[in-house]
């Protein structure tokens, strides 16, 4: 009998020390593809969580970055930080991003990343358009793996494998936005006697810079063959370019300035690939006479617009407008 009663209290015991705390030998987050961050506009604070455990990774804004490559940037205690926790409850969101943390669960144990390297491979995420073999991008992946990482634990520094996965983390972007103000007959619009030639909305324009002169002849075209010429690096020069929000709308003005006005800011600029004869990159001007004004009418074919090294297509035949001129 106080053999079974020895048992009992040794059992009530160590119920009674059972607090709920964690006890970790080996950080494991491989069945948590995804991570989210506390505020997507910055991506300051990324975070993956279990039941009980969060790792965290904090870095400036800026450090992802929305363009395919690679980037690197070495683990330190200030400004990238590797942090992994263990509570003594469930975790949620609000125990990581809340500017008063809730004072339960606690942590009950916390990993320092104290050396090693942060890799991003950063790849573009696209949505094609089957109805005119274009493309346009709507955010970026960015696969994050920790190279060589060392942390600090509570009972010494621990080296994990070369390679820890901290898995995929997904910007959003707004995708190009490509549909021009409403204009009689479909036209575009020109600087400075074709210097330029456009299209535009309130927060965005599409040029043709030092469009090439033989396309815009005041001669009608024969039916089915267009004028043709290639984007180059001194003619027909494509960008497309956004105003930055709130400061300001595009105005055929401010598309015409010799000297771009601080209103608005603008905030991309994409670019056209140089053409390839017969694939890609091609200017293509059908010219009619209409009583005594000459319409030339202007197609971008497989154009594609490129910014650091992302890029889309703007379309087998996209529509810039009409250009008229008078015949006298």
């Amino acid at each position: 009998m106080k053999k079974y009663a020895a048992l009992l209290l040794f059992a009530l015991f160590l119920n009674g020390c059972d607090d709920g705390d964690l006890t970790v030998d080996k950080i494991d987050f491989s069945d948590i593809e995804e991570s989210q961050a506390c505020d997507p506009t910055t991506n300051t604070l990324i975070y993956k969580l279990k039941n009980q455990e969060a790792l965290l990774l904090q870095m400036p804004e800026g450090a992802i970055v929305n363009d395919s490559s690679t980037y690197s940037y070495t683990i330190n205690s200030s400004t990238y930080r590797v942090v992994y926790r263990a509570y003594d409850g469930a975790v949620s969101k609000d125990n990581i991003c809340g500017l008063i943390p809730p004072s339960t669960p606690k942590v009950t144990e916390e990993w320092l990343g104290i050396g090693g390297t942060i890799e991003i491979a950063t790849t573009q995420n696209e949505k094609p358009n089957t109805t005119d073999d274009g493309s346009r991008v709507t955010g970026y992946t960015h696969s994050i793996v920790f190279k060589n990482i060392s942390f600090q634990k509570p009972a010494g520094t621990q080296t994990e494998q070369p390679d820890f996965q901290f898995g995929l983390y997904t910007t959003t972007v707004t995708p190009a936005n490509l549909t021009f103000k409403t204009n009689p007959n479909g036209l575009a619009y020109e600087c400075d006697e074709a210097s330029r030639v456009y299209n535009y909305n309130n927060s965005f324009y599409l040029s043709i810079d030092d469009i090439d002169p033989t396309l815009l002849v005041n001669d009608p075209t024969p039916s089915g063959q267009p004028r043709t010429s290639l984007i180059t690096a001194t003619q027909n020069k494509i960008f497309y370019r956004t105003a930055k929000a709130e400061t300001g709308s595009i105005t055929p003005a401010f598309v015409c300035a010799k000297v771009q006005p601080a209103s608005p800011v603008i905030d991309e600029t994409w670019t056209g690939k140089l053409g390839v004869a017969n694939q890609s990159g091609i200017i293509e001007v059908t010219t009619t006479l209409t009583g005594q004004v000459y319409e030339h009418t202007i197609v971008l074919k497989n154009v594609i617009l490129q910014k650091g090294n992302s890029h889309f297509k703007l379309g087998s035949s996209f529509l810039l407008g009409k250009i008229e001129r008078s015949a006298n």
